[in-house]
């Protein structure tokens, strides 16, 4: 699903509606508002009031009760999602999309630091294993289409947060995050 809607992106600018997104769209569970407090380190208040805004724009819904009908149960309403305002976007749309990206990039930055503060207290096989990298390259538009479309294809097969009983033992979840953005 890609996200065109302003409202949409600006709903889902916010770190805790991000964290709520990526762990139901990555993993197909089904979480209360206590359950997803645990995921994005809020009170089960606030989740629930964060749950209820990503419903209203489409984005989880409520699954099946689990048999006492006193909880809600919500479950994402996409498998996978990304957002652009498109090349022509109106002002407004063009803001939504950067206040979102800004909201994207800031968890990602967050992420490699808390690593980089543990880095040391890891076992040296995951320590040596991560890789932090800028690579410039110089490269036609066409190149760089094909480029993503292999890193793509190299990342596919290990998606399997779904399917964490498939995972080989020892496998951890690792956020991979690939940018390749023209500089000039």
């Amino acid at each position: 699903m890609t996200i065109t809607d302003p409202q949409v992106m600006r709903a889902l600018a916010h770190p805790a509606r991000l964290a709520i997104m990526e762990y139901l769209s990555s993993t197909g569970a089904s979480v209360t508002a206590t359950e997803g407090a645990q995921v994005v380190g809020l009170s089960p208040s606030a989740t629930s009031y964060h749950l209820r805004a990503l419903a209203k724009y489409g984005m989880v819904a409520e699954a099946p009760g689990r048999g006492d009908g006193r909880e809600r149960v919500w479950r994402s309403a996409v498998q996978s999602w990304g957002y652009e305002a498109g090349h022509e976007a109106d002002p407004e749309a063009l803001a939504a999309e950067e206040t979102l990206t800004d909201a994207f990039f800031q968890r990602e930055i967050e992420r490699a630091k808390a690593w980089m503060r543990r880095a040391h207290d890891e076992p040296r096989e995951w320590y040596d294993a991560v890789l932090l990298s800028n690579s410039m390259l110089l490269i036609t538009v066409e190149e760089l289409a094909e480029l993503n479309a292999a890193v793509l294809k190299l990342l596919e097969p290990y998606r399997r947060i779904t399917r964490q009983q498939d995972a080989p033992p020892g496998a951890r979840v690792v956020a991979a995050y690939y940018k390749s953005v023209p500089i000039d």
